[in-house]
Order: C-alpha cells, then structure tokens, then sequence
C-alpha cells in the first residue's frame, strides 16, 4: 500500500477540484479503487502503488486547469483519469511533459474551451493543428464530429479561414424519409442537425445565423459540390462512411489553398445499398502514408457519452466479431473439404421407369 498527501495552495480551487460532497473525490476512488480522504486543502491518497500515482496525476491536471479559469465537470474528471492512466503507461503520446505533468490538447472557442478527454481525442486535436486533411473515425459518442466542428469554429473566429463549409451526405438510417419541403438548406437540414447543434455550442446563436446568411457558414450538400474548388476554408464531411467511392473522390478533390479538410465517420454503421463499396473505406485505404494526410482511429475505449454507451458499443463490436470468424471459419473448413476431395456428389436425377 502507497500512502501519498497531496496539498493544493488555493483554497478558493478546493471546493470545485474535490467536487459538491467531494463526488469527483469519490469518482478517483470508483475508477482507482483508491481512498481519497480530503482535511482541508489536503487530500490523502492510500492504495497501490500504479493506482494513487493516477490519482495523484489526474488531480493535479484538473487543480491546473482551475488554475487557468476553466471548470470542472465529471466527463473532465473521467477525461484526466484516462491521460493519467495513458501517461502511467507510458503511451507515445505527444501530452507528456516533464515531472509528468499532462498537458491536454485544447480548442479554444468564444463561447468555451474544449479540451481533450482522452488520449484518442488528444492525438485528433494536434493531427487537425498539423495535417491538411484529416479522417476521424470510429464508433459513436468519440467526439469525432464535435471536436471537428469546435476546432473549424475556433479557426474562423481567429480569421485563419474565412469560410466553413458543412457537407453530409444525404442517406436515412435504415428508414425512409420521402419528400422534404422547403428550399436546398430546408431539405438537408435534418442530416446535418448534428454539426448544428455543435456549432451552435461553440459560438453565439447570432453569430451562427448571421453566418449562415452571409455565406461564411455554408451548408452544401455532397451531391452538389462538383466542380468547386474550395479555398481558405474549413471543409467539414460528416457520416462519410455513406460516401460511395466516386463521392468521396469528388469531395477529396474539391481542397484548394489555405483550406482544411475534416472527414469523420463510422465504417461500422455504412448504410449504403448492400454490395456498393463505402468511398470512406476506400480513401483510407488508398490515402495511407500521404503526406499531410492523417488518420486518427477512435475505439470504443474512447466513448466520452454516458458509460453505457461504451459498453453498447463494445457488445455490437463483440457480436460482429464473431459473426466474422464463424463466416471464416465456416470459409477454412469448405476449403480443406474441396483439397480432400471430400466435396458432397450432386445427387444423380431419378431415370423414369420405362413401361
């Protein structure tokens, strides 16, 4: 057992680094299965050796962040368990600083400061600061989209960019919309609902509103981008796994100077018609070691929703899997069958009786 006090010089901090009734406190010691006792502005850690140096860790990357004006909230606690249990494994992560101290990728908006939760989300926010074209993929509730949106916000609020552009491609979920009222924007503005709701997180609604008028905040539907050249702008394509390959290379051809381009999407939940390839599966293949091309993959483990949906996303993965090996096993076995010889004969027709 390692006993570790640790003594914080800002009283004033105290009250939100340890949590109402110390609940962030009790979150160290669920995860850790250390105890945090706190007396004053002191809190004692007991338990192993590897467990209270995560606690120590995370609890000195959240007084840092109160220290620089920023709150703390419980996905924040959970996000600085997760980089302290990377940092005490030794990661290859570019947030390690010396004395172990973590530093965690940030994006700065008007309105809030988003900041990294995981090493996954860490290693995504300095990818979109050094690439010009970014993929993000993985399965939902990764922060793919928000961090995408957060970080396009933030380059058009410091003039790096003077136009973001949001682009989805228009493809129900397994159900049917039919006909949609109103003009274009009316029209796709239901698959891209969730880059608004982002977007509207990160700057004030006016501002927003008087972008979409304007034109420096555009909606442009995949299907009408052709022949575009897309210039000092942030490119946004979202739910790319429903690109077919001729999409995908019209949407990757369309970057032009001074731009970004942020691909996100889920090659688990392609709803394409069954035999057309996924365009997002066929870049990433074909677009491996590119220069300035960057391919961050999220994984269930990086799940910042509700705990559960971690743990959903972990029992389909599970089930896939395994669908996959019985379909390669079944596969090995009629393959060894036909080297042996042993393939079933087709049964001979009846001959008809001769009267």
């Amino acid at each position: 057992m390692t006993h570790i006090v640790l003594a914080f010089e800002d009283n004033r901090l105290i009250g939100d680094l340890f949590g109402q009734f110390d609940q962030n406190l009790a979150l160290i010691e669920q995860r850790l299965g250390v105890d945090a006792i706190a007396r004053g502005n002191q809190v004692t850690l007991k338990g192993t050796q590897t467990a209270c140096a995560q606690a120590r860790t995370a609890l000195e990357a959240m007084y840092q962040r109160l220290l620089q004006g920023h709150e703390i909230h419980p996905g924040d606690v959970d996000g600085a368990l997760r980089m302290a249990a990377a940092a005490e494994a030794q990661l290859p992560l570019p947030t390690l600083e010396p004395k172990s101290r973590l530093a965690f990728a940030q994006i700065a908006t008007r309105r809030k400061t988003i900041v990294a939760r995981t090493p996954t989300q860490d290693a995504y926010i300095r990818s979109m600061d050094r690439a010009d074209l970014i993929f993000g993929t993985g399965p939902a509730g990764t922060g793919k989209t928000f961090l995408a949106v957060a970080y396009a916000a933030a380059l058009l609020e410091r003039g790096d960019v003077a136009r973001l552009v949001l682009s989805r491609p228009a493809v129900e979920a397994g159900e049917r919309l039919g006909f949609l009222p109103g003009e274009m924007k009316d029209k796709v503005d239901p698959y891209l609902r969730p880059i608004y709701d982002a977007l509207y997180e990160m700057m004030p609604a006016e501002k927003v509103d008087r972008g979409l008028q304007s034109g420096m905040i555009e909606v442009a539907p995949l299907a009408f981008m052709r022949g575009r050249t897309l210039s000092n702008a942030v490119v946004l394509l979202d739910e790319a796994q429903n690109t077919s390959s001729m999409q995908m290379k019209m949407f990757l051809t369309r970057l032009g100077e001074g731009s970004k381009m942020i691909v996100t999407g889920d090659p688990s939940q392609v709803d394409l018609p069954p035999g057309q390839l996924s365009g997002l599966r066929e870049a990433l293949g074909l677009l491996t070691g590119i220069q300035d091309v960057a391919h961050v993959r999220f994984t269930e483990k990086d799940v910042v929703r509700h705990e559960l949906v971690g743990r959903i996303v972990t029992a389909y993965d599970n089930a896939s899997r395994e669908e996959s090996e019985a379909r390669e096993r079944r596969y090995a076995e009629r393959q060894r069958d036909a080297d042996r010889g042993e393939t079933t004969p087709r049964p001979r027709k009846r001959e008809a009786a001769v009267s």
